[in-house]
């Protein structure tokens, strides 16, 4: 029984007209893939883009079309540097290549993965990456009292005594704690984060894997 492919809509973005005309090129011959224009605001597709390094312009790019919905991203530089990878972190940017080594199957795999959700990273620069998460984790939060996630021991242990039933009461005898205390504590985590409630803010460290 024959199966028809799902192409992945993907837009494309290169700083410099050589680099479109060849990505361009490439791509539209790929039947995993289906070419959409500049305009095309849709959630679904995969926005590729080729650029030197992580600049301002290319990190403002990318924000703008987040502020428009768009999430999917494969990201082409030449070869990133530590700061490229703390950015590509705070912009969510999970499939990366470098340029020397994007082929249109590789692309065409990182546009894929994209589209399913899935992270791609060449080996080396996921061991920086990590490398840099432990070190942010060792000399900046950890002194401060905060996790990698921006939540305090204590924050983290508030929830998750919320998250099991106890009142405000329950938790500040648990704790040894004001009352006033753990509403300030479950306050500082709803604003910080912008959620609506205590629930809200349950879910979210549940989600997250917190708790």
């Amino acid at each position: 029984m024959e199966t028809t492919l799902t192409r992945v809509p993907v837009l494309f973005c290169a700083t410099d007209p050589i680099s479109r005309a060849g990505l361009g090129a490439a791509l539209r011959v790929r039947p995993e893939v289906l070419l959409v224009d500049e305009d095309d605001d849709g959630s679904q597709t995969v926005v590729v883009v080729v650029a030197d390094r992580l600049d301002e312009g290319v990190a403002q790019h990318l924000r703008s079309r987040q502020s428009r919905g768009q999430t999917r991203f494969v990201l082409v530089l030449s070869e990133p540097d530590d700061l490229d990878l703390m950015v590509l972190v705070e912009l969510g940017i999970r499939a990366v290549a470098r340029r020397s080594e994007a082929t249109t199957d590789t692309l065409v795999r990182l546009v894929r993965a994209a589209a399913s959700g899935d992270a791609s990273l060449p080996p080396d620069l996921l061991n920086r990456l990590l490398t840099q998460v432990s070190r942010l984790q060792r000399q900046v939060l950890a002194p401060a009292g905060l996790s990698i996630a921006g939540l305090t021991r204590r924050e983290i242990e508030v929830l998750r005594l919320v998250a099991q039933g106890l009142d405000t009461r329950e938790i500040a005898e648990r704790m040894c704690y004001s009352q006033r205390t753990v509403k300030t504590i479950l306050h500082d985590v709803v604003n910080r984060f912008q959620l609506r409630n205590r629930s809200h803010a349950v879910a979210y460290a549940m989600r997250e894997g917190l708790i």
